[in-house]
């Protein structure tokens, strides 16, 4: 078992759900970083990127750092730039 392992069994413990908000941010930090990713592939800085979705370099930052909730819609916006589909898959 890992040391974050650890360290999650024992916050769990102590506070009920942590877990599992664990697991939903580090979900978001997937997210904004495969975004990231796709945006550097196609060689865009964020800049170009916010212009191509009518927002702020900021918004796409925020996104890219999963310190927001992120909208569908917003991931939709993303999608079509880079003629993309989003496909949700509920677990």
């Amino acid at each position: 078992m890992s040391d974050i392992e650890k360290f999650i069994n024992q916050k769990e413990l102590k506070t009920s759900g942590f877990r599992r908000k664990v697991e939903e941010e580090y979900e978001n930090l997937k997210l904004g970083e495969e975004i990231r990713q796709l945006r550097l592939s196609k060689g865009m800085t964020q800049e170009e990127l916010a212009k191509k979705m009518s927002t702020t370099k900021s918004a796409v930052s925020r996104l890219e750092n999963h310190s927001e909730n992120v909208r569908l819609l917003t991931i939709e916006k993303v999608a079509k730039v880079f003629d993309k589909k989003v496909v949700i898959n509920f677990q």
